[in-house]
């Protein structure tokens, strides 16, 4: 790719990631165009539809979220290494308004953009859950598919307005839901997501 053309695909990615994270993954990709200052036949050159564009939006991200997986299967206890995925996970969904109903149709979708990505980041969340598993610290009866749907539900909870006073707490219920040692008020504390900036 010619430098001027990588430029411009950098620069209509920026402006993608802003007008995403405003108006949610519905925002018009002729509006992305216009914001960009790029045609909207320029756009659709670099990203022929919605979801390539949000693939390759995503891709560093879903690569980092499956990195820190492989990372705390060797550095955190298998408790913590679950739940610190977990709600940076979570966190990660709810920067994008929408992307959560993506991932999820993705997952399903082989001709996905996002599907790749999506079935690797929830064999990621998998492996931490197995491993938690193993350990006998989480409840055996949900796998890696159930997981993947918390991590869709408890990012959509933080982008109901009237909701996500509650995310937090929701997370907790539900990490206490996932561990079957969860108990005292200490570990509690420490699963309790970080706010967001």
């Amino acid at each position: 790719m010619r430098a001027d053309a990588r430029k411009n695909r950098d620069h209509v990615l920026a402006v993608a990631g802003t007008a995403i994270t405003e108006q949610g993954v519905d925002v018009s990709l002729r509006d992305i165009a216009r914001r960009a200052d790029v045609g909207l036949a320029t756009l659709l050159r670099h990203f022929p539809t919605r979801e390539a564009l949000l693939e390759a939006l995503l891709r560093t991200s879903f690569d980092e979220m499956t990195a820190q997986a492989g990372e705390l299967e060797t550095s955190s206890s298998p408790e913590d290494a679950l739940v610190s995925w977990l709600r940076d996970c979570v966190a990660w969904t709810t920067e994008y308004r929408g992307v959560t109903v993506l991932m999820a149709a993705a997952i399903e979708d082989t001709e996905s953009a996002l599907h790749a990505s999506c079935v690797t980041l929830r064999a990621a969340g998998a492996r931490l859950l197995a491993r938690a598993q193993a350990a006998g610290i989480a409840r055996t009866d949900i796998d890696g598919t159930d997981l993947f749907a918390l991590v869709a539900a408890l990012a959509w909870l933080s982008d109901q307005p009237s909701l996500a006073p509650r995310a937090d707490h929701l997370f907790e219920v539900v990490a206490s839901a996932i561990l079957t040692s969860a108990g005292s008020s200490d570990a509690a504390e420490e699963r309790r997501p970080r706010a967001r900036s």
